[in-house]
């Protein structure tokens, strides 16, 4: 096995002045697209009327953060064959998935900031918290796992200490995101990707090429296992597959960064956006999988032992000088593109959900709400590099927040379709899951026995609830259903002593089950019918303008259209 333990590293000064000239150019591209006077929904979602090109891109380059540019990469190196197109392929359904709901939402609520504030338009406060406090945990972990990925790169790749890296990034993006907020965001988002992809275009070849290309390929074959020579490996399927494919559901419905870009799209460009996101991620993120894979080929063994030290690696040993200089600006551009939707979420659930619905009760002051957003960028950021600097272990956290947003897909998707759900069944069914969820996950309680049928019939019912939910985005709710019933008949006989040896993706199905029954059974005997019409006039705007016009910033790739109805 090659051992490699020295990686090549910048010179402290080329590392600086990558540095700066990346975030002082977006920085620089920020001022172009500021206004003396703000206007809060256009720091929010750009008064919902963002075009074409730059939505894809943003919706692409917002999900390449250091979670799948590592764990990409990890999947390849552990699960061989299969395992980018596991990472890439379950990760780009996740924005597939959710635009045929993305339409929904916004036919209902045009004017929607958050998508917990049109929970609380249809259901009333407790459901909004609940949706709002998990998007604040999710986008507050994410800022810490890009900081700390950027002080790791730093301090691997150049003389600079990891703290520097972590502070350096921090104010880099908080530099151009504060005062324009989510337009600066989107606009950087598509010189970060232009660049990411140029790198990518050069870097994944040269490493292919200065590795041995394909006779490596062939000469290194015997260095994979049986599953990692297998297209349709078992192992890779359980252990990344489909836990992955459970989640993808839980992402896209819980992250305010997609919710935040599905109420910035113009409505009307809502399947196309979606549908280019869908191929450019799984494109992006399955090339950058192929590294993993062929550190695995040419028997390169990950130092200290610490996976995400894989990619680094290969660049180190198979990129000239400019090569890693590339690789260093397309790391950079992945983690901050991703950082910079995290504080744009962040600002727009505090203006939003925070202090419009809550401490003012619907009567907010616009330039009180800005206050609030530019506030929370940096309060969050301050608290991003903080943890970060500590280097935390920040695993448990993703799982609750995972599980968080797993408990609350069905209820919030059935809540835009079935006019009988109320807030009682709501919440009720959401703490339900997280709770079992809990259990399952950590083993509180011996998964044996009895205990352990009932945990594995819940997760056979999530399974039922997962297809069911991904087959009625795109068909009739009777062909949902038949799905749904019919994966659970399937699922069952297998499931019964076999799920319980699979702690992740028992608990993650058990979260989806639970949260199902629990909410269908407390709605099933409501006499309550909910009128749908009521959340177009309950979310409105926050600051009408005469003048919106003039926010023509993110405008740059259509002219604005009339939303369909």
């Amino acid at each position: 096995m090659q051992e490699q333990n020295a990686f090549y590293q910048l010179s402290g000064t080329t590392a600086m002045l990558l540095l700066v000239g990346f975030y002082g150019l977006t920085f620089l591209m920020s001022l172009f697209i500021g206004k003396k006077k703000e206007n809060v929904d256009s720091y929010m979602v750009s008064n919902n009327a963002v075009g074409f090109g730059l939505s894809a891109a943003s919706m692409i380059a917002t999900w390449i953060w250091a979670a799948s540019f590592y764990a990409s990469a990890t999947s390849g190196y552990k699960y061989g064959l299969s395992g980018p197109l596991h990472y890439g392929f379950w990760g780009a359904l996740m924005i597939l998935f959710i635009y045929p709901y993305g339409r929904r939402f916004r036919a209902l609520a045009p004017k929607a900031h958050t998508l917990a504030e049109v929970m609380h338009a249809r259901h009333g406060t407790s459901s909004q918290l609940i949706m709002a406090i998990s998007n604040l945990l999710g986008s507050c972990i994410s800022l810490m796992v890009n900081f700390t990925a950027a002080g790791a790169l730093v301090s691997v790749l150049s003389p600079l200490t990891f703290i520097q890296g972590v502070l350096i990034a921090g104010l880099g993006v908080l530099s151009y995101t504060l005062w324009s907020g989510f337009r600066a965001s989107v606009m950087t988002d598509f010189a970060q990707l232009v660049a990411m992809i140029l790198a990518a275009i050069v870097i994944i070849p040269l490493i292919f090429f200065n590795a041995g290309g394909t006779d490596m390929l062939v000469a290194n074959w015997g260095n994979l296992s049986s599953e990692q020579a297998d297209l349709f490996s078992t192992t890779a399927i359980l252990e990344q597959g489909a836990p992955y494919f459970v989640a993808v559901l839980a992402y896209a419905i819980g992250n305010q960064t997609i919710a935040q870009r599905l109420f910035a799209v113009r409505e009307d460009l809502i399947k196309s956006t979606f549908l280019t996101a869908t191929i450019g991620y799984g494109a992006v993120v399955i090339g950058l999988g192929m590294l993993g894979m062929l550190a695995l080929f040419v028997g390169l063994s990950p130092a200290d032992g610490d996976m995400n030290n894989i990619i680094p690696q290969m660049a180190s040993t198979y990129l000239p000088p400019f090569g890693i200089a590339l690789f260093f600006i397309l790391v950079v551009g992945s983690l901050s593109s991703t950082a910079d939707s995290d504080l744009s979420a962040l600002s727009s659930i505090m203006m939003t959900d925070i202090y419009g619905k809550n401490m003012v009760r619907g009567k907010p002051d616009p330039k009180r709400m800005l206050w609030w957003g530019r506030a929370t960028m940096v309060v969050a950021t301050m608290i991003g590099v903080i943890f970060a600097t500590m280097q935390l272990d920040i695993l448990v956290m993703l799982v609750f927040v995972g599980a968080l947003w797993g408990a609350i897909v069905f209820p919030v998707i059935i809540s835009f379709y079935w006019d009988k759900v109320t807030n009682k069944a709501f919440t009720t069914s959401v703490i339900c899951a997280v709770a079992l969820f809990t259990i399952a996950r950590f083993e509180l309680i011996p998964i044996q026995g009895i205990i352990a049928i009932a945990f594995e019939l819940f997760a056979s019912a999530g399974v039922g609830v997962v297809l069911g939910l991904m087959t009625f985005a795109f068909f009739s709710r009777n062909i949902a259903l038949c799905v749904a019933f019919l994966a659970i008949v399937v699922t069952v006989p297998f499931a019964i002593g076999f799920l319980r040896d699979y702690p992740v993706l028992l608990s993650s199905l058990t979260s989806y089950g639970i949260s199902a029954a629990v909410c269908i059974a407390m709605s099933w005997k409501n006499k309550e019918r909910f009128d749908f019409s009521l959340l177009s006039e309950r979310v409105k705007s926050f600051q009408q303008e005469s003048a919106s016009s003039n926010d023509a910033s993110i405008e740059v790739d259509d002219q604005p259209a009339p939303a369909r109805a």
